[in-house]
């Protein structure tokens, strides 16, 4: 009996030694709030969304812009960095005429190292300019005293001269148009006299402070008919081209003249229904596009036109 107790005792204070031994080598418990914090320190961080990459519309080899994220962005290196323009994308396209709107409208824009500028419509005719590549903007209210405006051209000769063209009042084949000028940039705008037709406007704008043309005629024209003024929009009178008769209801649409050597020469596109093949025509004046006369035919990735 006593050796039995003696054998009973003697696994009791192994078993006690062993149980001792085995909870000393395991890790204490945790409390919560030691828990929670192990479980804040160890959770797997959230993956980033890499934010879009804007893809510019170029128009030079380091300026573009983009109009994602649906709203009018510039870039002046090439994409690295963005800097908003702060209007309303949708008045970059608003009026009788919207565009694809994945572009901006041809003419209605300028952006290169000196100015960025965007004409648009917004209960008025109205331009917005940065003079230091975004970092500040200046509003002009061009006029208030026209509807919805189908062309709109906006152009800067130099800083004392920038002009506006704009059409609106479509009905059928006839409209208004205006051209405004100012010299001290935006602070006021006037308005010129213009060529006495109410013919679509195909295009317009000045090659000098004086001499400026508007041309007409967007619905198959059969010929061009294009105005010019030499006293800044003052007088207006209808230009001649001596077209050579093979030409004859092919190159129809003059697009603005440029200056070159001691003439203007202009650059002459074919109407909507040319069938010509690729090709446009030179055209020069010696007497401030008065008159033209015909000098070669040009393919447009060699056109000089200017405007």
């Amino acid at each position: 009996m006593k050796k039995g107790l003696l054998v009973l005792s003697t696994l009791l204070l192994l078993s006690m030694i062993f149980m001792t031994i085995y909870y000393q080598k395991k890790e204490p418990a945790l409390t919560p709030e030691q828990a929670l914090s192990l479980s804040s320190n160890t959770r797997t961080a959230p993956e980033k969304v890499p934010e879009e990459t804007l893809q510019g519309t170029p128009v030079t080899d380091e300026i573009a812009y983009s109009l994602q994220q649906d709203k009018l962005q510039i870039t002046y290196n090439n994409g690295q960095e963005w800097v908003g323009v702060p209007v309303d994308k949708s008045n970059l396209f608003s009026g009788e005429y919207n565009g694809n709107q994945q572009e901006l409208i041809a003419n209605s824009f300028i952006l290169n190292e000196q100015y960025a500028a965007f004409l648009y419509w917004n209960n008025g005719v109205q331009l917005i300019y940065s003079t230091d590549k975004g970092s500040n903007w200046q509003e002009s209210l061009i006029t208030d005293q026209v509807p919805p405006i189908r062309y709109r051209k906006i152009a800067f000769l130099s800083d004392d001269f920038w002009y506006a063209v704009i059409s609106y009042g479509r009905t059928m084949s006839s409209e208004g148009a205006s051209i405004y000028i100012t010299n001290d940039q935006g602070e006021s705008w006037r308005e010129t006299n213009m060529p006495n037709t109410t013919r679509l406007v195909a295009n317009g704008g000045f090659v000098t402070e004086q001499i400026g043309v508007m041309a007409y005629g967007t619905i198959n024209p059969a010929e061009p008919d294009m105005h010019v003024t030499n006293d800044g929009g003052a007088t207006w009178q209808k230009a001649t081209f001596e077209m050579p008769s093979k030409y004859d209801g092919v190159f129809v649409t003059p697009n603005v003249p440029y200056q070159e050597e001691d003439h203007l020469a202009l650059i002459m596109e074919q109407g909507p229904n040319g069938d010509y093949g690729n090709i446009q025509a030179k055209f020069i004046s010696k007497d401030n596009g008065l008159t033209w006369e015909f000098v070669e035919e040009v393919e447009p990735d060699n056109e000089q036109n200017m405007d």
